[in-house]
């Protein structure tokens, strides 16, 4: 099977080089849509032996996931998995998340540090995610347990049915929607964060919670 890593990344000069070395050590096809960085993140990602697609300006991480699996389709992708540019996910878990996929059992894994007893994750962090988890339940009807975690993979046949409309981080919650919508097959499987001061700055804050919310709202009405 051909499998695509697609990096959504802005401004991950810094550590971008590292997480594409991590990942060649068992993936060979890699895209790095640098969406609209400031700093020197699409040097770094081409040096590092990524192949480079690059928004002029920042459109937001749905619309760099949109660009990335459209590339990898058009390269004849049996499977495309996503994954983050700040270094918070392991690339021993690539396994787990596509075994599903290879095996045929479904057609969407989503990862889930919930999912594993031993996860640290910040307090703060994991009330932030449990609202946003709570917003997918009652924007989608589907029950996960972490719904902002960008570690996904998807077969061919669902990467061509989901089509990303929410430029932004509310992205997460229209995927799961396109899931039910579309009656595709899913799990969760465990995976495990990596968290430092970089990756958490990084990351989601409240008022971005309120943000994703109101974006769900929006695109719902405008549907």
């Amino acid at each position: 099977m051909r499998i695509w890593v697609v990096i959504p990344a802005y401004n991950e000069a810094s550590i971008i080089g590292r997480v594409i070395k991590d990942l060649k050590a068992g993936v060979e096809n890699i895209v790095v849509v640098n969406d609209g960085s400031t700093d020197d993140t699409a040097m770094a990602a081409t040096a590092s032996g990524a192949v480079v697609i690059s928004h002029m300006i920042n459109l937001g991480q749905g619309a760099a996931l949109q660009t990335g699996i459209d590339f990898a389709l058009k390269n004849e992708a049996d499977i495309i998995i996503t994954f983050d540019g700040d270094g918070q996910h392991q690339v021993g878990d690539i396994e787990n998340v596509i075994k599903p996929l290879i095996l045929g059992e479904v057609d969407v894994v989503l990862g889930s540090r919930f999912l594993v007893s031993s996860s640290q994750v910040p307090t703060l962090r994991r009330l932030l995610l449990r609202f946003a988890t709570l917003v997918t339940k009652i924007y989608t009807g589907l029950v996960v347990t972490d719904t902002h975690n960008g570690f996904r993979a998807f077969s061919k046949y669902a990467a061509e049915k989901i089509e990303i409309r929410q430029n932004g981080m509310a992205h997460a919650s229209e995927i799961i929607e396109q899931i039910k919508r579309q009656n595709l097959k899913f799990k969760e499987v465990p995976i495990t964060i990596r968290y430092t001061a970089y990756s958490l700055a990084k990351g989601q804050h409240l008022g971005d919670s309120f943000k994703i919310f109101w974006d769900l709202i929006i695109g719902r009405i405008s549907r």
